[in-house]
């Protein structure tokens, strides 16, 4: 049976692997592996594609969120204020700095977290909002920043799914006082192997989070140390072959973009909820959602078709085992507790062609249909 998976990384390589095999040997014979010039020229094309003044590689997304919250000295007894509905990297970085996330509901239509609930979340603790750009889908960023800003606290933008989205004909990255992204390899820029940075134009920010992604190092020398820090830095070949991938970034969203706009017209006349996206954003899809309450069922029948799809996200994170102290309770946040009970990603990607996308609605029409 032909399988058709969620993402095909394979197919992406093929249409780009002289171009990736170039910038790998460039890398190979130049003899420098980490935090060289690749990393650098990284740096600074990000950062300009996202519209601020610093970039800082690190390790991975989730190291990119870390290291900025320690950055601000967010720790024992702070409090962030961040969504339900995301990977669990968005809280865990919290409380591994010994802070407490505090959930937000998300809105029904755009699975974004509720700004219209923050204020009946703010406490003296209060340190940081954190708004999640879910599946590729700008947050409220006006809003989150005016209520951050009447408040005097930080905004941490979680861009990890949302790469070159746009929020009022800016790009995300550029709202908050940083932004974090994932190139993990299935991320709309993905590397060939883990990978993140941060973005901002905050220059001693810059400077703190270069010296803690490595070991907290001094300006002396690389055996001077200012703070207790990581080793979270981004490598020379996943740099190289991610400048690669950039050049080709906003032609491969536009392509999600009218993939996702072919879904939307052929499953609008089904009992599924497609993407609801407010006119002054641009979504990147990072994964196309639709939601049913037959999700199980849905997925079943997609399976023996030899269609992939998955459920994001099955336990919201205030119902996460690991997160029982918190004393949240089923019924707390019901939109996400629902919300993750019915939604599902479809295949998707620039390299999905009309075929396969025709046999995927073709299989969710006969499900519903029959």
């Amino acid at each position: 049976m032909n399988r058709t998976p969620l993402l095909d990384l394979a197919a992406q390589y093929r249409g780009i692997g002289g171009e990736i095999q170039e910038a790998m040997r460039r890398v190979l014979e130049s003899g420098r592996y980490i935090l060289g010039p690749e990393v650098k020229a990284l740096e600074e094309e990000v950062a300009a594609f996202s519209g601020t003044r610093h970039g800082i590689g690190v390790a991975n997304g989730t190291d990119a969120l870390l290291l900025t919250l320690d950055a601000w000295g967010i720790g024992p007894g702070d409090e962030v204020i961040t969504s339900p509905f995301t990977f669990f990297a968005t809280a865990e970085v919290i409380s591994r700095l010994g802070a407490r996330p505090v959930f937000v509901d998300i809105d029904p239509e755009t699975y974004l977290f509720d700004v219209s609930q923050l204020e009946q979340k703010y406490t003296s603790r209060t340190r940081v909002i954190l708004p999640v750009h879910i599946f590729g889908q700008p947050a409220d960023l006006d809003e989150v920043r005016a209520s951050a800003k009447d408040r005097g606290l930080k905004v941490l933008e979680d861009a990890a799914q949302a790469i070159g989205a746009e929020y009022k004909g800016r790009k995300v990255g550029s709202f908050g006082d940083a932004a974090t992204y994932s190139f993990f390899p299935t991320k709309n820029l993905g590397g060939y192997g883990d990978g993140g940075m941060v973005v901002t134009d905050d220059e001693e920010l810059a400077e703190k989070l270069r010296s803690l992604r490595v070991h907290g190092r001094g300006p002396q020398s690389k055996y001077h140390h200012i703070d207790i820090g990581y080793n979270s830095r981004l490598d020379e070949l996943q740099a190289a072959a991610l400048r690669v991938k950039l050049r080709h970034l906003e032609a491969w969203n536009e392509a999600r973009r009218e993939k996702a706009r072919i879904y939307d017209q052929s499953l609008a006349d089904l009992p599924v909820v497609t993407p609801a996206v407010p006119a002054d954003r641009k979504h990147i899809y990072h994964l196309y959602i639709i939601r049913t309450r037959r999700r199980e069922e849905l997925m079943e029948h997609l399976r023996e078709r030899g269609i992939a799809t998955a459920a994001y996200y099955p336990v919201p994170l205030h119902l996460q085992e690991v997160y029982r102290d918190l004393g949240y309770r089923e019924g707390d946040l019901p939109v996400a507790e629902e919300v993750s009970r019915q939604a599902m990603a479809l295949p998707l990607g620039p390299e999905l062609d009309q075929v396969t996308q025709d046999g995927v609605i073709g299989a969710i029409r006969d499900f519903f249909l029959g």
